[in-house]
C-alpha cells in the first residue's frame, strides 16, 4: 500500500459521532453515574486491572512483536496522537479491548492476529486508538466492571438500585454502541481503505477458519443492510439480549457497524478528511 497519509494535528471532533457525543452526554446525566465512578476510583480498579493485564500479556517494543509496535507507531502518527502501551494476550476468540484511565493500553488477543492481514491489523489498531483520542476509556473501564460496581454499591442506592441500575443499563447500551461507530471511523482513518476496514469487520465477526477464502465483502454488506432493517420487536429485542450479557461488554454489532461506516464514508466525510479537511489542535483553540 502507498505511504499512508498523517492527519497533523486532527482532535476527535474530526471523526466522532454526533450520536456519541449525545449518548453519553445522555450517560453522564444519569445520576447513579457518579457513584459507580466514584467506587471505580475508591477500589482502585484501574490500577487492578493494569496490573492483571501486564501479568497476563506480553508488552511489544522493538525487540518483542516489532511489526504490532511499528504497525500501533504507524497508526499513532496518522492520528497524531501519543503511543499508548501496547499488549498480546493467549486468547482463543479474535478481539481486542482498550483500558488504562492513567496509563492507556491495548491488548490484542492472539487469535485476532491470526485472523486479521497486516492491512486489516492497521483498522483494529486505529479502532483501538480512537477510543483512546476520544476520551472514551474511562466509561469503557466502568462498563467492562459494572456489574460488581453496582454490587459494591449495594444499599447505597437508597433503595432504588434495581431502578437506577436498569437506567444505567440502558443509557450505556445505547452509548457504547455509537462509541463503537466513532472508533471504526478512526480505524479507518488509519486504515485509509473502506474495503480493508469492512474485512476487518468482516473477519472479526466470523472468527478464524480455514475457509476464509470464501469469505465475501458483498454478501456480509447486504447482511448489514438486512439487519438495520430490521423490525420494531427485533429492535427491543437487541436491547433485551444486551442487557442479559450485559456484564460481557466488548465490541458489539460488527454487522451493523459495518453498515455504520459505509454510510459514513457515503457522506464524504472520509474523503474530505483525507484531502485535509478536518478540525485541528489548532483551530479548536
Amino acid at each position: 500500500m502507498a505511504e499512508r497519509k498523517i492527519l497533523t494535528g486532527i482532535t476527535a471532533d474530526a471523526f466522532m459521532s454526533d450520536t456519541d457525543k449525545w449518548a453519553l452526554d445522555k450517560l453522564k446525566k444519569v445520576p447513579l453515574l457518579p457513584m459507580v465512578i466514584q467506587k471505580f476510583y475508591e477500589l482502585g480498579i484501574d490500577r487492578w486491572l493494569y496490573c492483571w493485564n501486564m501479568g497476563m500479556s506480553v508488552r511489544c517494543g522493538p525487540n518483542q512483536y516489532k511489526t504490532l509496535y511499528d504497525t500501533m507507531r504507524e497508526a499513532c502518527a496518522v492520528l497524531d496522537m501519543p503511543e499508548p502501551e501496547l499488549y498480546v494476550s493467549s486468547f482463543p476468540f479474535p478481539n481486542a479491548f482498550t483500558s488504562g484511565v492513567e496509563r492507556p493500553y491495548i491488548t490484542l488477543w492472539s487469535a485476532i492476529i491470526d485472523n486479521l492481514t497486516d492491512e486489516e491489523l492497521f483498522f483494529l489498531v486505529g479502532h483501538e486508538l480512537a477510543h483512546i483520542k476520544a476520551k472514551h476509556v474511562l466509561y469503557m473501564s466502568v462498563a467492562n466492571v459494572l456489574y460488581p460496581l453496582l454490587e459494591a454499591l449495594g444499599r447505597a442506592t437508597l433503595g432504588l438500585g434495581d431502578v437506577a441500575s436498569v437506567a444505567l443499563y440502558l443509557a450505556y447500551y445505547e452509548w457504547i454502541r455509537q462509541a463503537e461507530f466513532t472508533a471504526d471511523r478512526g480505524g479507518l482513518l488509519v486504515a485509509q481503505s473502506l474495503d480493508t476496514s469492512l474485512d476487518s469487520l468482516l473477519s472479526m465477526a466470523a472468527g478464524p477458519s480455514r475457509l476464509k477464502h470464501e469469505q465475501s465483502r458483498e454478501a456480509f454488506m447486504a447482511q448489514a443492510r438486512a439487519y438495520q432493517d430490521a423490525s420494531t420487536a427485533d429492535q427491543i429485542g437487541k436491547i433485551l439480549i444486551f442487557m442479559l450479557i450485559s456484564h460481557r461488554f466488548t465490541h458489539p454489532m460488527p454487522v451493523h457497524r459495518a453498515q455504520e461506516l459505509e454510510r459514513w464514508t457515503l457522506t464524504g466525510a472520509f474523503d474530505r478528511i483525507m484531502a485535509g479537511d478536518y478540525p485541528t489542535e489548532i483551530s479548536a483553540a
